[in-house]
């Protein structure tokens, strides 16, 4: 998700905004959110303590274990949230896979209402987070069904799906990278590289392998095309039993569900970076322009008096030397090849019969005063 976070924000404002009214207030609001989330909440003015919460999130996974609605590990994982305050609704409203109702005498005062309206305004990352947290449990299980090694598809956006492969002893997350802009590509790319370098070194021995690959991975065969065709390749992570155990789950779970959006952020950030040091460098470019400009024309302005015009005589002189010398060396080549073929006696026959004749007029001429 592109801003993916455990409270919901608007969720959180108009909760407290209840919650902190002087007078009961009577509410009928609908709420939508990136990825398709839904929030309906409601106050009745002859119940006003109490407020229905109804919930409709795309299921993280589309395959069978998850294709009758919410899982009852889910549900009791919904039920540890705030469990003194917050009730389950059955059955839901009609278009709503999940309805909570909402106690507010039951909330403490003080700073301890933020904090449970915040644990409340999160159930929806508790609904994701819980169904991923299901299949990274059962890591060492030796429960043999169909489709064991089949990939996963799961989504909770169109454009960011990424697949989980149970295998014996571990389990595979591949992320398919796709980026609108080709610098994007390029950042991302140097990014993963380096991922896989520091993952590899000694101090991180401990956190899943991560690997990158251009191409799909062996373990997506079979997949379609339209999930497979990427620009920034596949970003895989091998998650083994000790990377679930304890609240290493809880850390796992979130760290894959930000991958995404981890991703981005660090993006658009680099992208940052390097426009602003760009930008910058401009500057301290366009300042050394200027500074120069200004110099040159200082001194233009304080040679305008005859400077300028003894530089400009010398050049038209020497133009003139050039074209001169130009026009010789021509006149020259043009000599060598009238006279380079020499006929004897063409001297002596051009004296006697080609020369102009004399003509001599009879009458004179007397010069006028």
């Amino acid at each position: 998700m592109a801003c993916f976070e455990r409270a919901s924000p608007a969720l959180k404002d108009i909760l407290l905004k209840q919650y902190r009214a002087e007078k009961p207030m009577e509410i009928d609001h609908h709420l939508y959110e990136f990825g398709s989330v839904e929030y309906h909440i409601q106050t009745s003015a002859s119940d006003p303590y109490h407020t229905y919460l109804s919930i409709s999130t795309p299921l993280l996974s589309q395959g069978a274990l998850l294709s009758h609605g919410l899982s009852h590990y889910t549900i009791e994982m919904v039920k540890g949230v705030s469990s003194d305050v917050m009730e389950i609704v059955e059955p839901a409203k009609e278009g709503y896979q999940l309805t909570l109702s909402i106690n507010f005498d039951k909330i403490p005062r003080g700073k301890d209402a933020v904090k449970a309206i915040t644990e409340i305004s999160s159930v929806q990352a508790v609904i994701l987070s819980s169904q991923l947290k299901e299949m990274l449990q059962n890591v060492n299980s030796q429960v043999t069904f169909q489709g064991m090694y089949k990939p996963i598809k799961l989504v909770y956006h169109p454009r960011e799906p990424f697949f989980v492969i149970r295998q014996p002893q571990k389990i595979i997350a591949v992320f398919p990278m796709r980026f609108k802009e080709n610098s994007d590509v390029i950042i991302a790319t140097a990014f993963f590289q380096e991922l896989m370098d520091v993952g590899s070194s000694q101090e991180w021995a401990k956190v899943p392998p991560c690997t990158w690959s251009p191409i799909p991975p062996p373990e997506l065969r079979g997949e379609l095309f339209e999930d497979l065709s990427t620009n920034g390749g596949f970003v895989s992570f091998e998650i083994s039993s000790h990377h679930v155990e304890g609240k290493r789950l809880d850390k796992t779970v979130w760290s894959l569900l930000n991958f995404y959006a981890y991703v981005k952020y660090h993006v658009k950030c680099t992208r940052g970076f390097i426009q602003r040091r760009m930008r910058k460098r401009l500057e301290s470019l366009v300042e050394v322009l200027q500074k120069a400009s200004s110099e040159e024309k200082k001194l233009f302005e304080k040679d305008q008096d005859g400077g300028w015009k003894y530089i400009r005589k010398l050049v038209s002189l020497s133009k003139s030397k050039i074209f001169k010398r130009r026009y010789v060396n021509l006149s020259r080549k043009i000599k060598r090849l009238r006279f380079r073929i020499k006929i004897h006696g063409f001297g002596r026959f051009r004296r006697r019969w080609l020369r102009f004749p004399k003509f001599s007029s009879s009458r004179g001429y007397t010069k006028l005063d």
